[in-house]
Formats: C-alpha cells, sequence, structure tokens
C-alpha cells in the first residue's frame, strides 16, 4: 500500500475518477433526466365514483426524471374506469385513485335492475328513524300515523318488510363515511334519509306518507344477508296477495254497475199492466 502514499499515483487516481465521472456518469445522468414518457393527465375535473370517459383525460408528453413509476401511461388503463378520488385538471393518473367498478357508497344504485326502485324518505325525527341506528342491510317496517286520514295508526301491508340500503345524514353522506374535522376528530352527523329498495307499488305508499303522513321506521331484522331475504320474500307474497285481492274487489264493482236483464215475470208482469190500461182508455170512449 506503500504506493497510494505517492503523490503521483494519487493524482492519476483523481484525474482518472474524474474522467470517469465527465465522461460516462454525468451523461447517464443528465440523459434520464432529459428523457421524456409519455403519461395519461386529467383533463376535466372528476367527482368520486364518476365515470371516466375519454373527453375526461388526454396523453401528453412530460419528463421522465423524478416520475413515479406506476403513473399510468396508455388511456384504456383508464377510460371506463371510475374515479376512487376526487381528481382535478393536471393530475396524473396513478392507479390508487381508480377503480374497476363505481365507488362504495353508490354501489347499491349501480346495483338496480329495474326490477325494483331505490327511494329516500325523510326521518321526521330522531326517535322516528331508531335513534340514528339503522345501517344499510336492515328489514324495517313503515309504521303510518294516521294512515289515510282514518285516525288509525298502522303498518300498511305493503310496508310490511322493506330493505334499508342507505342511510344519509344531511350533507348527503352515507352511514359508512367517515368526516374528519380540521383538528383530527371524527365529525358524527345524524341521520336525515333513508333509501329503501321498494316496489312501484310501495314507492306509491311511501310518497303519500311522505306528503301527507307522518313516518316511524321500526328494525325487524338486521343479520345475515339469507335470512333478510325470506323477510323480503314474505313481503312479495304480500303484495301478491294484495294485487289479487284488489283485481277481485275491481271485478266485482264492475258487475254491480252492470245493469242486470230484468226476470221473464217482471217482463210478463209489465206487459200485462200495459195490455190493462189500454183496454180501460178503449172502454171509457163513448159510441158515435
Amino acid at each position: 500500500m506503500n504506493f497510494l502514499k505517492n503523490r503521483t499515483v494519487l493524482g492519476v487516481i483523481c484525474i482518472a475518477l474524474s474522467l470517469v465521472i465527465c465522461f460516462a456518469v454525468t451523461p447517464l445522468f443528465n440523459a434520464s433526466k432529459n428523457s421524456t414518457v409519455q403519461i395519461v393527465r386529467i383533463k376535466n375535473d372528476l367527482n368520486i365514483g364518476q365515470e371516466i370517459t375519454a373527453n375526461d383525460i388526454e396523453t401528453v408528453e412530460v419528463g421522465a426524471y423524478n416520475l413515479p413509476s406506476e403513473v399510468l401511461k396508455k388511456s384504456e388503463d383508464v377510460v371506463g374506469k371510475y374515479a376512487a378520488a376526487e381528481m382535478f385538471v393536471g393530475e396524473y393518473v396513478l392507479p390508487a385513485k381508480i377503480n374497476e367498478t363505481p365507488a362504495s357508497e353508490n354501489a347499491y344504485l349501480y346495483g338496480l335492475t329495474g326490477e325494483k326502485r331505490a327511494m329516500s324518505i325523510t326521518i321526521p325525527s330522531f326517535a322516528g328513524g331508531l335513534s340514528g341506528k339503522l345501517i344499510s342491510g336492515d328489514i324495517v317496517s313503515i309504521i303510518a300515523v294516521d294512515y289515510k286520514e282514518q285516525g288509525e295508526t298502522v303498518v300498511p301491508e305493503e310496508l310490511q318488510y322493506v330493505e334499508v340500503i342507505a342511510v344519509t345524514d344531511k350533507k348527503g353522506n352515507d352511514d359508512e363515511t367517515v368526516t374528519v374535522k380540521p383538528d383530527g376528530e371524527e365529525e358524527t352527523e345524524l341521520p336525515e334519509t333513508l333509501t329503501l329498495l321498494v316496489t312501484q307499488e310501495q314507492a306509491n305508499i311511501l310518497a303519500e306518507l311522505e306528503a301527507e303522513g307522518e313516518i316511524h321506521v321500526a328494525l325487524v331484522y338486521r343479520g345475515t344477508p339469507e335470512n333478510a331475504r325470506k323477510f323480503i320474500d314474505a313481503q312479495e307474497e304480500l303484495l301478491e296477495g294484495s294485487a289479487e285481492k284488489k283485481e277481485n274487489e275491481k271485478e266485482n264493482a264492475i258487475q254491480q254497475e252492470t245493469p242486470q236483464t230484468p226476470l221473464q215475470s217482471e217482463t210478463a208482469e209489465k206487459e200485462h199492466y200495459e195490455d190493462t190500461s189500454e183496454s180501460e182508455v178503449t172502454s171509457d170512449v163513448e159510441p158515435v
């Protein structure tokens, strides 16, 4: 190691290292810094759950230096997906910010097939909505106060068992949404509405109650989807029976309104009365 103590040798080594840095490392660094790559960038602001279309993005060429390796570079990897977070104009698209399916808070709306409807009702009071304890998946009964202005509080046959698919506060947040204050504390909002999965007939009754009556909600069942389905099946049977009953009542009403054919005895008696009247009139006339 004595040769390292020689100043001439050390000088040669330093010069060699300098040449390597100048002519090898530095050009590679500059090349990587100046290289560009095409990426996908947001062109229109996007809300959570919004489907991303070709008009919402653009493909641009940017410097590759310091660019996140996971940034998406092909438009086909983005178009047709859903925003998992709010995205703004000029923002790069990362896999963590998009979903294959809509946001979870809107999933129940995308699951509608046309057979049933999603309908929201207002919770009239804290107690009326089970003190804010209801959650999606619950089976509830709708209690109508002074139903159809008859002075009775009843559970309409059509609303014995109804599924809750969302509980929403006055800001439009579902019960799964957690709002955090600037100081880091979680903010709790009381539920304002319930969104129910109903048929058209049930929706009509709920609309009438919302406009004219007072609604209370009673929890019937909370548990596995399999057991919850049993209550829904029972409600569908009640709806079918109610539809048949209404159809029979309609047919009976039509029959009562239809004029009945007079009996033969009544017709004969009427003809006899007319003949007798004519003979009496003829006998009263004096001969000329």
